[in-house]
């Protein structure tokens, strides 16, 4: 059983860490994941349990953190004031400027700047001192109280208050970024609609999108986001389908078609009847994978929390054996030694680490989302960035998978030709005799003594003459005479009473712009290129040739299939298939790119990542953006260890004051939040 909390008023990444670290470890849980980012918490433990450990959970957050709210998913979200915070900041900028410029004796002097500070500190000194008793000491309170505290002991007042200050500025700006960062990212996913238009004995009732069920007819007016799967019945329209396909230009849609929730109706009235209930609805799901994708975290994200585990302890050793030995050994002031010791503890904190990780993360799937690309996980982002093959299916991949007739050539009246070879195909389900029946606009004639030969075609009696329609092979078997055709597809073969007539040429149609995906793949640095298919050898190769594929694999089985790809598993291999029956490739991959997103659930499930709009000329965008969002993460690691570093060696020299420390703390957070705000765009 898996049960989800949102937690209201989680601002402290480093908690959100310790909390999920701690429920981790209550007894029963099979798994535990708290995302900073979404605040949610995901708990998975068998059900029986599950009302002892999610109570023991509760604990746990609070423990963490005091004023963090479990709340249901369904409960209304209220908005975080920062006012109150932004008069305590005012109050003691102005207060502290004023004693500054005064400076009143002694003891007015530790009397007014101990106020100030009582009045910036005290929510930290509060939170600092409960920690404690609660055996958490290592945070950022912690760290800042102790620091602060010792600045005033050895008569540093305009220090101690200043760096109070200065954090809590620091504070207000970082977790004003992270919410703004959290707002943009939500304002990607805001495809959710509030209700719908049900059409209930002849009236139209607005009604949460929860109660209609499959088989209910709805109405969606012009302006209305369309909110269950469904078939249009009546009307139509132009839609704007971006939310799910990251596509502008609107799509024409009529009566007999098919609709997805999540589109936007933009011109004529609609009347759909559903296919689905909305849990099952295609916007329900993209939303599950997309809120639900910064659970799955990548190896540098559990780095980070590692990290951070074992750091802040160590630099705190390391800061008492600064206060400590120097003065001993070298036979100084003590006073002097603290000071630096305390300015240590000051840039100790990991918080930029900890925030910017996963905010860049879940800023590059939130930005992947917006282009109509689903990344199931922050991991598989950073498998993305490494592909160096790119694997393809043909058939529903590089090709649309519609056979039609591309090529006629008869003796007869084509019209009848086509007939006659129409009614033959008549009883058959196979896409190639599919897309006859299509083409034939004739009434179909009766046939008798149909015969199907397995791999050779149909032998059948229509309207009182032998018909032979099917491959070379069939022909010659019946000793037909006939001139080869050497094309590009399937080529249908037909005779009449033992005389050739004509053949008709079967193709796929390839889908727009897939040779320049090939390119831009190679642009991006991929390299090699690979088409498996179960297609004839001649066709595969024309194609791959056509559009610039590296290798071709023809006639394979599914089985086949795996066993080609795992001949290149020697790098990293990413698979693209329509998601229908890849599967075992999809899986046996490092990782599974799914085309056919759009509405098809097989395609969802087997996929690492889901091109919604079918197109392969996402599958470089993907990659791009998998690789600017690995720069980013690596640029806010070098970017925060390495000022971070700098600046512990500056306090140990006695070189950097208190305030370059916090600078190195809370400053440095902020501009790696706004850092990983870029994954975005």
């Amino acid at each position: 059983m898996e049960k989800t909390y949102r937690l209201d008023g989680l601002d402290c990444a480093h908690c959100a860490a310790k909390i999920e670290h701690a429920v981790q470890g209550i007894n029963g849980v099979k798994r535990a994941n708290v995302d900073f980012m979404t605040t949610k918490m995901i708990i998975e433990a068998p059900e029986k349990e599950m009302p002892r450990i999610c109570d023991e959970a509760e604990k746990a957050v609070h423990q963490f953190e005091p004023e963090v709210a479990l709340k249901d998913l369904t409960a209304p979200k209220e908005e975080e004031n920062q006012t109150g915070k932004i008069i305590q900041i005012l109050v003691a900028l102005i207060a502290t400027v004023a004693l500054v410029l005064l400076d009143p004796a002694m003891p007015w002097k530790f009397a007014a700047y101990l106020a100030v500070y009582l009045w910036i500190g005290w929510d930290v000194l509060k939170t600092a001192a409960t920690n404690i008793l609660k055996g958490q000491v290592f945070d950022e309170n912690f760290l800042m109280s102790v620091a602060t505290i010792g600045a005033l002991a050895i008569g540093e007042y305009p220090e101690a208050v200043g760096v109070m200050l200065f954090y809590q500025v620091g504070e207000f700006f970082q977790d004003y970024a992270v919410n703004r960062s959290r707002k943009s990212i939500s304002a990607l996913l805001e495809i959710r609609p509030d209700y719908a238009n049900q059409l209930i004995d002849g009236k139209v009732e607005k009604v949460a999108p929860e109660q209609v069920r499959v088989g209910d007819t709805i109405v969606v007016n012009p302006g209305e986001r369309v909110p269950l799967d469904g078939e249009i019945i009546d009307g139509q329209s132009f839609v704007d389908t971006s939310a799910l396909t990251g596509e502008s230009v609107p799509r024409k849609v009529v009566a007999g078609e098919e609709i997805l929730s999540g589109f936007v109706n933009q011109s004529g009235r609609l009347t759909v009847k559903t296919t689905t209930t909305f849990g099952q609805s295609t916007v329900n799901k993209i939303l599950d994978l997309v809120e639900n994708a910064s659970s799955k975290k990548a190896p540098a994200e559990n780095f980070i929390t590692s990290f951070a585990r074992y750091y802040t302890p160590i630099v705190v050793g390391l800061a008492v054996l600064l206060a400590v030995v120097p003065p001993m050994v070298l036979n100084e002031p003590f006073q002097m030694w603290i000071y630096r010791a305390l300015t240590f503890l000051v840039i100790s904190c990991p918080c930029a680490l900890v925030i910017s990780v996963p905010l860049s993360f879940f800023g590059g799937i939130g930005g992947a989302s917006k282009a109509g690309i689903l990344i199931k996980g922050s991991n598989y982002i950073e498998r993305l960035a490494t592909i160096e093959t790119v694997v393809f299916d043909k058939t529903g991949t590089l090709t649309k998978g519609v056979f039609a007739i591309q090529k006629m050539e008869t003796t007869m009246d084509q019209e009848k030709f086509l007939q006659g070879v129409a009614s033959v195909e008549q009883n058959s389900s196979h896409p190639i005799a599919q897309s006859i029946l299509k083409a034939n606009q004739a009434p179909l004639l009766p046939v008798s003594s149909l015969e199907e030969r397995a791999g050779y075609g149909i032998d059948a009696i229509v309207d009182g003459q032998q018909c032979l329609v099917g491959n070379a092979k069939l022909l010659n078997q019946a000793g037909v005479a006939f001139e080869p055709v050497n094309e590009i597809g399937t080529v249908i073969y037909v005779a009449i009473d033992q005389q050739y007539v004509g053949y008709l040429l079967i193709a796929d149609e390839l889908k727009a712009g897939v040779s320049e995906t090939m390119a831009e793949l190679k642009q991006a640095g991929i390299k090699q290129t690979v088409m498996l298919t179960g297609d004839n050898r001649n066709i595969a190769e024309a194609i791959g040739s056509e559009i610039g594929i590296d290798k071709v694999y023809s006639e394979l089985l599914p089985a086949d299939k795996v066993e080609q790809l795992e001949k290149l598993l020697d790098q990293k291999v990413a698979f693209v298939g329509d998601g229908m029956n890849d599967a075992p490739v999809l899986a046996r991959a490092d990782l599974g790119i799914a085309m056919g997103g759009l509405g098809s659930d097989a395609a969802i499930e087997a996929a690492d990542v889901v091109i919604m709009d079918d197109q392969p000329a996402k599958i470089p965008t993907a990659i791009k953006i998998a690789r600017k969002t690995m720069r980013i993460v690596k640029q806010n690691i070098v970017f925060a260890i390495g000022i971070k570093v700098f600046v512990l060696l500056l306090g140990a020299l006695g070189i950097a004051s208190m305030g370059a420390a916090v600078f190195a703390d809370v400053g440095v957070t902020v501009l790696a939040v706004l850092n990983a705000m870029r994954c975005l765009k």
